[in-house]
């Protein structure tokens, strides 16, 4: 009872070995994005607290086969899509059905057609990471999409800076959307590092709804330099004990250290460049939207 109490919880963004090939230039040729096993993944986030399990590969499904007899268990994947203004961005979308994945991926290119869907099939989804440069470039007019296309952000990210963590609570706190967060794992150490919580949800309809209502509570870790490292060091592992003619490749490892070092300064960099144009962006409208009452 006392744990009904303190609400259910579930890491709502974190990846298996179905995420498909990393996108970093030729290592997308060799190296997986993750090299998690969907069960191990299972079983780590039970340990960690989890009450519900749910996994978010990068456009796929698959790895639902091997647990969809679990009772806590729902079905959820990460959607590559395309914005209007041409940047792109992955997209959170949680409980869905085979046919709602075949849809979602058939309009990933068009997200008008996408959020349509979406919206007719009354789907939870949340943008994720929208200050980070993960997925590239971004546009001003991306953030009013993120303001009222989008009825979550992902606000916990166990993999991202702390300041883009916080710039994204912002923007949920200022458009009224519901937070999310998890740790967005692709390596087993950092499975279940955050997740978020519904407070007095005591069945997997009742925590969806929760999330649905804008309840869920984001708990958990950010990201930091050491953890990123592991990680990365941890699928290089992985990718050398599954894929042993990649062996000659070990002794790049000592410069991985010194490149996420510098992907952290980036990412730095673009959080707070973003933050302060959307800011002045809101700022601006704020003025312009006086002016318009005033003169009417």
């Amino acid at each position: 009872m006392r744990r009904y109490m303190l609400g259910m919880r579930c890491d709502l963004h974190v990846h298996t070995k179905h995420s498909g090939m990393c996108t970093i230039p030729v290592l997308k040729a060799i190296c997986r994005e993750s090299y998690n096993e969907p069960l191990a993944v299972y079983e780590k986030l039970k340990l960690a607290g989890m009450d519900l399990v749910t996994i978010t590969d990068h456009d796929s499904i698959d790895a639902a086969e091997a647990l969809r007899s679990r009772p806590d268990f729902f079905v959820s994947e990460e959607v590559s899509c395309r914005l209007p203004s041409g940047t792109d961005l992955h997209v959170g979308v949680y409980n869905i059905t085979d046919r709602d994945h075949l849809e979602l991926q058939r309009r990933r290119t068009d997200f008008e057609a996408l959020a349509a869907y979406l919206r007719e099939r009354h789907l939870f989804y949340s943008a994720n990471h929208v200050f980070s440069s993960l997925t590239g470039r971004r546009a001003m007019e991306d953030f009013e999409l993120f303001e009222t296309a989008f009825p979550a952000v992902e606000t916990r990210n166990g993999h991202m800076l702390a300041r883009a963590n916080e710039n994204a609570a912002a923007l949920a706190d200022f458009a009224g959307t519901a937070e999310v967060g998890g740790s967005d794992a692709h390596a087993m150490p950092s499975v279940g590092c955050a997740w978020t919580v519904v407070p007095r949800a005591h069945s997997k309809q009742e925590y969806l709804e929760g999330l649905r209502r804008g309840m869920g509570k984001v708990r958990g870790e950010t990201g930091s330099y050491c953890k990123l490292t592991r990680d990365v060091l941890y699928i290089a592992r992985e990718m050398m004990r599954r894929n042993p003619w990649t062996l000659p490749l070990a002794p790049l490892a000592v410069g991985v250290p010194l490149a996420i070092l510098g992907n952290y300064a980036i990412e730095n960099v673009f959080a707070r460049l973003w933050m302060a144009r959307y800011l002045h962006a809101r700022k601006v409208k704020g003025i312009a939207g006086a002016i318009a009452e005033v003169v009417a």
